[in-house]
């Protein structure tokens, strides 16, 4: 496997007007590995995994996809160089079926110009073989995608990029409105994408979802980076610390005691 990252941010700046977004944040995605960026609402998460996609131009610093610089001007230029984006709503149909909803833009087709039609039992028999691939084993591919686990749906999505020729996969809070079991299996999914090779930015405010998957902790706040670590060189219960604002904590429990003794 190249050493050369998928993706790599060089102090990275965006502003919205006189809003600072971002500024000069660093991190790298590699093949085989899962890159977590953590942080609570308004750290900047958003806004860094929309330049990723593609979405927003950095304004300052670099980013390199493979180890040229780039400037996305639209998603299809990122999607384009394998950089896919699943995001919390997933863009799904609800009463669409599981099979559509895997093409959907996309669909295969039989016959030839006027006589070009929906390839139906092609687009079940790779939707099915897809999702087999990664261990997702649905009742029935024709069932409306409304009908299934928010854990299913997430595991839907993961297949369908792959599927498409994804080598990064950028999953924003995936596990956010999810249980603890179905948590847990979407994890097992991102495990599994990260293990055929692909590089994976997991977007999460919880760092108890974080740590089991990830290879490298990025935390944000405010825009600006707290930190870039790799897993060997930090803890469950450092990250926690980290990513709760341990010596603001700190303090105002110190605080709380005065108050209170």
């Amino acid at each position: 496997m190249s050493d050369q990252p998928l993706i790599e941010v060089r102090g990275v700046g965006k502003a919205h007007g006189s809003v600072v977004a971002l500024h000069d944040v660093s991190t790298t995605v590699a093949a085989g590995e899962v890159t977590c960026v953590l942080g609570d609402n308004g750290a900047g998460k958003s806004t860094l995994i929309k330049v990723l996609a593609g979405v927003h131009r950095h304004d300052s610093g670099e980013l390199l996809v493979s180890g040229e610089p780039v400037r996305f001007g639209s998603p299809r230029e990122a999607l384009d160089l394998g950089i896919a984006t699943v995001h919390q709503d997933l863009a799904v149909v609800p009463l669409m079926s599981v099979w559509r909803n895997f093409f959907l833009g996309s669909e295969p087709t039989t016959g030839v110009g006027p006589f070009r039609f929906l390839d139906r039992r092609r687009a079940r028999a790779t939707t099915r073989s897809a999702l087999a691939d990664l261990g997702i084993d649905l009742r029935d591919v024709e069932q409306p995608v409304g009908t299934l686990s928010g854990g299913e749906r997430q595991c839907v999505a993961i297949a369908r990029a792959i599927h498409f020729g994804a080598k990064v996969l950028i999953l924003d809070e995936p596990t956010a409105a999810l249980g603890v079991k179905q948590a847990g299996v979407v994890l097992r999914y991102v495990a599994q994408a990260r293990d055929r090779g692909l590089g994976i930015v997991l977007v999460t405010h919880n760092p108890h979802h974080a740590h089991p998957v990830g290879d490298r902790f990025l935390l944000l706040k405010r825009g600006r980076s707290l930190g870039s670590h790799e897993k060997a060189d930090i803890g469950l219960d450092e990250l926690t610390r980290q990513m709760a604002g341990g010596a603001e904590l700190e303090a105002l429990e110190h605080e709380l005691r005065g108050t209170t003794g």
